[in-house]
């Protein structure tokens, strides 16, 4: 009876005490760790960020870059890390691709994250050497189906987001192209330009430029709706690919079991962080867009991701260990 009473007792200190550190958080730095190496597009937003919520929390948000393992490394961090608000997680895409994609995961992509919120996205261009003579998504199938694997495309590297759109643009149009992997965007596009690949799948921001120089010809964005930063260039839905959307997401997490108190002010500060007319101003410029929820609807969105994505990765065949 004793030993139930303490349990009890120690239960009840335990809840106290997280109601306690909820309510005068945050009382010293935050960590939040970007997965990917400094200077990146995930690293930019997670900066602009962490500079925001310094400013609006009293308390200094550090960025820590841990790169490697396509973001895994930096989420298990976080998996691993005490449930208190003070170590958090800039995701991006590939939190609902790598399960798919990685033969085994050291922490589940669900049960050991609670969400904050979506912080923005990429939209990925679909992008051809004007040598082709496509000029829209209905002309380059016409040629794939015309020239059976004849036609490539280059991607910033296998099981990149980038990648599988092409992978979904092969089965959603019954076309056949060879994927030409490169270690990043940049020598992908060098590649385009110079007439060594045919197509490329990249971010917008990398071969925007070269579209409105007319040195590449953008043949469709693959995000849901057209670009505020491009809006002349049509979707690929709108194209005649019915339900075909993708974009790179990115998204701040904390580890699972978090106090819902310090979720919900963190929630409230980013997305007040978000909208603020500089911010969204220099996002845009870099091609992003700005993209907030609330923690419930984060958590939804990554679990429709998580299907969303395993049948694009097992449709490509495509597998990193």
């Amino acid at each position: 009876m004793q030993a139930l009473v303490k349990g009890f007792a120690a239960l009840a200190l335990a809840a106290v005490s997280a109601a306690a550190s909820a309510q005068g958080y945050p009382t010293k730095t935050i960590r939040l760790i970007v997965p990917f190496p400094a200077g990146g597009p995930t690293d930019i937003i997670a900066r602009m960020v962490g500079q925001k919520l310094t400013d609006s929390m009293g308390q200094a948000v550090v960025i820590d870059n841990r790169g490697g393992s396509g973001g895994n490394i930096g989420a298990d961090i976080v998996a691993k890390s005490a449930p208190d608000g003070y170590t958090l997680l800039m995701a991006i895409v590939s939190h609902a691709i790598n399960p798919s994609l990685y033969s085994k995961l050291p922490f589940d992509p669900v049960k050991d994250f609670s969400p904050i919120t979506r912080t923005g996205a990429a939209t990925i261009i679909f992008v051809a050497s004007p040598s082709i003579g496509a000029k829209t998504i209905k002309d380059l199938i016409a040629l794939a189906k015309a020239k059976p694997r004849e036609l490539n495309f280059g991607s910033p590297g296998s099981g990149t987001p980038h990648h599988l759109a092409g992978e979904l643009l092969k089965t959603t149009a019954g076309i056949d192209l060879i994927h030409i992997p490169y270690k990043g965007a940049a020598p992908a596009v060098a590649d385009l330009l110079g007439g060594q690949v045919h197509t490329v799948f990249v971010s917008l921001p990398a071969a925007l430029p070269h579209v409105k120089s007319g040195k590449l010809i953008g043949l469709g964005i693959t995000s849901p709706g057209r670009s505020a930063v491009a809006p002349e260039l049509p979707t690929f839905a709108e194209q005649g690919l019915g339900g075909y959307a993708l974009e790179n997401w990115y998204g701040l997490l904390a580890p699972a079991r978090t106090p819902t108190d310090i979720i919900v002010k963190l929630n409230r500060e980013t997305v007040k962080a978000l909208q603020m007319a500089d911010v969204k101003e220099r996002l845009t410029g870099l091609g992003f867009e700005t993209r907030t929820s609330t923690p419930d609807e984060f958590a939804v969105y990554i679990k429709s991701e998580i299907v969303k994505w395993a049948a694009i990765v097992k449709a490509s065949g495509a597998k990193v260990d």
